[in-house]
């Protein structure tokens, strides 16, 4: 008998920014003039319109409106999109509908807006509070910018908003890891994303890199920041992710625990449960060809062969502290555990993952070497 299959979310991809930073390797664009706000909301209801066959009568979980800058939209236009998502697929009664957005001042006046079109959580790229900082990683926002952003979600009434913020910047001292970390803690986020700055490809900063901090000043960084965390009421549960009760990101819990998701938009990707495989999607990725496709927004679709979904699975749930009930294993891959069992026991037996029965879950040391414990399930 075949599984039901997973919870079900929306990613939405607004791949427009004012400025492309320099450590940034998301498919984001500077846009040339005026954003073409209506033909791409046009083009992302006809794409919405050609995922509904991989619904399978799932209500949506969580819609993610990602990029890029989504915020650069008026409220108008993010109503549109979920008007049409609620009524051509259904929300779940208490559906999380977040929306990233940037400290600028256009931004935060339409945050009330945002509210009222339906968003319920905002993740407000902050980066860092430092001015230095900001202009080293080419942010269009300074220090009083990221405070008076904060402070307007919980004007507009977000009881639900997220930070994210940078740690291990160019030539940053723990003590200047910490201030950013204090000060957000300050501004009463619901959650937080504190994660490294990591030098990628295709990025300026991986052709000019930065001089960044050394490895014990990277470590300091992390120990100190943690018990800081800790001390202001907020629990990891994800490698980067910490939150106060109850408040967890459940779009990305979804991905984390092997969930579906449609994805609509430039470059956007989707994953799908079918008849026991699962089906990955990709669109295609520049703006000016997914304004000029007109339906055929497909780049890319693939089966997940049943030898890489061992992987594939871990590399999502062992990101989570927790880890994900034994059982999700073969409901969400369709694949029986005895397969890797042998594996599983090794890791266990050099005390990186915890008992099978219970959670399929590293400890903490495993949490700590996640790379090693996930190349065991590679091919």
């Amino acid at each position: 008998m075949t599984p039901a299959p997973p919870p079900l979310s929306l990613y939405v991809h607004i791949p427009w920014c004012v400025r492309k930073c320099p450590y940034c390797d998301f498919n984001s664009h500077e846009p040339n003039g005026e954003i073409p706000e209506q033909a791409y909301l046009a083009a992302l209801l006809a794409d919405l319109e050609t995922e509904l066959e991989r619904v399978q009568g799932r209500p949506l979980e969580s819609i993610f409106f990602g990029g890029g800058t989504p915020s650069l939209f008026s409220p108008r236009g993010i109503g549109t999109i979920l008007d049409a998502a609620e009524r051509r697929i259904g929300f779940a009664p208490d559906i999380e509908i977040t929306l990233e957005a940037n400290p600028g001042t256009v931004e935060q006046a339409r945050f009330a807006g945002f509210r009222a079109a339906g968003v319920n959580r905002l993740s407000i790229g902050i980066q860092s509070f430092n001015n230095s900082q900001l202009q080293r990683l080419g942010r269009i926002h300074d220090r009083a910018a990221a405070i008076a952003a904060a402070k307007a979600a919980t004007s507009a009434g977000f009881d639900n908003f997220n930070l994210d913020l940078m740690h291990g910047l160019p030539q940053q001292t723990p003590a200047q890891a910490l201030a950013d970390l204090a000060l957000a803690l300050d501004l009463g986020p619901t959650h937080l994303s504190w994660y490294q700055l990591t030098i990628e490809p295709n990025t300026v900063f991986h052709k000019r890199p930065p001089t960044l901090p050394e490895e014990d000043v990277l470590g300091d960084i992390q120990e100190s920041g943690e018990q800081l965390l800790r001390e202001g009421g907020f629990r990891q549960y994800e490698v980067s992710a910490w939150t106060t009760p109850e408040r967890e990101s459940r779009h990305n819990l979804n991905y984390w625990r092997f969930g579906d998701y449609l994805g609509i938009g430039a470059g956007a990707h989707g994953k799908v449960s079918q008849q026991g495989t699962v089906l990955r999607t990709s669109k295609t990725r520049a703006p000016a060809d997914y304004l000029e496709r007109h339906g055929d927004w497909l780049a890319g679709s693939h089966i997940v062969e049943a030898s890489d979904l061992p992987l594939e699975f871990m590399m999502n749930a062992l990101r989570l502290v927790d880890g994900v009930p034994p059982d999700y294993y073969p409901e969400r891959t369709g694949l029986d555990f005895t397969g890797i069992a042998d594996r599983w026991q090794q890791l266990q037996s050099r005390g990186l993952v915890r008992d099978p029965n219970e959670r399929l879950a590293t400890t903490p040391l495993g949490l700590r070497y996640l790379n090693t414990v996930l190349a065991t399930f590679s091919n």
